[in-house]
């Protein structure tokens, strides 16, 4: 923890995430990400070690807990903020959810409501849209959200909501050419980060996020995979002018598309 606490100080940023809410088995059976929440001493331990390396704002993300009747939050904490802590976000879900069902806001009125907790608490799950994000900001007197899948694809969710809190209004939705401006440029950091080879595979995965919901999207999702498969075949760098070729607007741009 103190190695990677190490590693993100040098990027610089604004505040440091410790996630302790990862839910898969593998991890959790391990005492790691959810599992950590059964041992809340071990947990204090590892956030010290973080303050003691990075100078940086901390923040605890963690899971509602193993069970529903788990009271880990609460106790953890108060623990948490006499260590340094400075924010808590909690994920509205149980480990045994996983990422189903209905993410239980109720569990954050247990923190809020502790007089004796008086650091940020953050919500974090089912947030999805800038209407939703007011409503439970009113409905659990939330400090803050974070915001996990709703904003894989659709990176624009975040300056919408703030937005709307601002101004109680909608922002248009980005229309197809932002959203392939946007895609070329994952692609680029994709392959920029993992290598040719292995940014590209990744990215396979990712792209049609950015056009959920786009009319007729659907009968070019297809063409438009043989179209990433065809950058396997780019051994030059992301500025060569066949990776450029390839990705171009021209080509990119399926007709019958609207938006």
């Amino acid at each position: 923890m103190r190695e990677a606490a190490a590693i993100a100080e040098e990027a610089g940023p604004d505040i440091l995430d410790i996630n302790y809410g990862c839910p898969v088995h593998k991890v959790a059976c391990k005492g790691a990400g959810a599992g950590i929440l059964l041992d809340i001493p071990k947990m204090v331990v590892h956030d010290c070690r973080n303050r003691q390396t990075c100078q940086y704002p901390r923040d605890s993300q963690n899971a509602t807990g193993l069970e529903s009747r788990h009271d880990s939050h609460r106790r953890g904490s108060e623990r948490l903020q006499r260590h340094g802590i400075q924010a808590i976000s909690i994920h509205a879900r149980t480990r045994q959810q996983m990422y189903k069902g209905e993410a239980d806001w109720s569990y954050l009125n247990l923190v809020k409501e502790n007089p004796r907790l008086h650091i940020p608490v953050f919500g974090n799950g089912d947030i999805d849209s800038p209407e939703k994000a007011q409503e439970y900001r009113t409905k659990y007197n939330v400090d803050g959200m974070m915001i996990g899948r709703a904003s894989i694809g659709y990176p624009w969710i975040f300056n919408e909501i703030k937005h709307y809190f601002a101004t109680g209004e909608k922002l248009p939705t980005p229309d197809l050419d932002e959203r392939l401006a946007v895609t070329k440029k994952h692609l680029d950091f994709s392959v920029e980060w993992k290598g040719e080879k292995q940014g590209i595979l990744e990215m396979r995965r990712h792209y049609t996020s950015y056009f959920r919901g786009m009319p007729n999207f659907k009968t070019f999702r297809t063409e438009w995979s043989l179209r990433i498969l065809m950058l396997k075949y780019v051994k030059s760098s992301t500025k060569s002018p066949k990776y450029m070729q390839v990705m171009s607007f021209d080509i990119t741009r399926p007709q019958g598309i609207k938006g």
